[in-house]
């Protein structure tokens, strides 16, 4: 059967998360099964690169799919966005890959992006993609809470309970926090990225960084929260809204 990459876009706001949810809750990857159903009769079961939480939003998810008939992956991402329709999901692009490359388990890196907005009024064109705060942040100080939480670290302190990770030590190699215009305030962008996150690991970060940028925090603090790998000692995790998965990074890039 042949093997097929999905970069695939969403608005997670409708959407009880990635995973297929029981009940019938609505779920991005029950979007893109249902999608695929109508084009191949019967079953499919889809390999995401990340399962996103509810809210979370997706502009390079990645999913591996194996199908019945050798399509051409153009007409194969055409045919999927129309019958995804009136959904808030669109296939970007498709791939026919090796039967031995997966989703999840070929990713070397994963790249997420949160958008923070600092503004007294109310945000109406983002309303569902982006954390509204009221008074602006220092950014610097940010950067410099954030440099305590680069390379191999035990994140006890910010990953879920309910997190099923077998260990809580990961690798972050990259965090960049950049201010960008927005009209009646400013937007703080948080670039993160990493083979692998745990749950709600990213959350947890700019929970905890926008105190810094508060001013409630001071950046050594993020230090001692690390150190004290004990989830109480986390800042307030941020809600879903302002997060997307942006990109997955493989060995070789099957859309390029």
């Amino acid at each position: 059967m042949p093997r097929y990459a999905l970069k695939i876009d969403y608005d997670g706001g409708p959407f009880q998360g990635w995973q297929r949810q029981a009940a019938g809750q609505p779920s991005v990857q029950a979007a893109v099964e249902d999608a695929l159903a109508r084009l191949e009769p019967g079953p499919h079961t889809i390999a995401a690169a990340g399962r996103t939480d509810a809210g979370v939003h997706g502009t390079g998810q990645v999913a591996t799919v194996d199908l019945a008939r050798d399509w051409d992956p153009f007409r194969l991402s055409e045919a999927l966005n129309w019958h995804l329709k009136p959904a808030p999901v669109a296939v970007l692009a498709a791939a026919r890959v090796a039967d031995d490359f997966h989703a999840r388990f070929s990713a070397l890196e994963r790249r997420y992006l949160f958008r923070l907005v600092a503004r007294r009024a109310p945000v109406t064109h983002d309303r569902g993609r982006v954390w509204q705060v009221l008074n602006p942040l220092d950014a610097g100080a940010m950067q410099a809470g954030s440099v305590h939480l680069l390379g191999l670290q035990d994140f006890t302190t910010f990953r879920s309970t309910t997190c099923q990770a077998k260990s809580p030590v990961k690798t972050l190699d990259e965090i960049l926090i950049s201010e960008h215009p927005y009209a009646g305030g400013v937007e703080y962008r948080f670039t993160l990225r990493a083979r692998s996150f745990l749950h709600n690991q990213v959350r947890s970060i700019v929970g905890t960084l926008e105190r810094v940028g508060a001013g409630a925090w001071m950046p050594e603090d993020v230090r001692a929260a690390l150190e004290a790998r004990d989830r109480a000692a986390c800042g307030p995790v941020c809600p879903p809204q302002g997060l997307y998965l942006t990109g997955v990074g493989y060995p070789v890039d099957p859309f390029a």
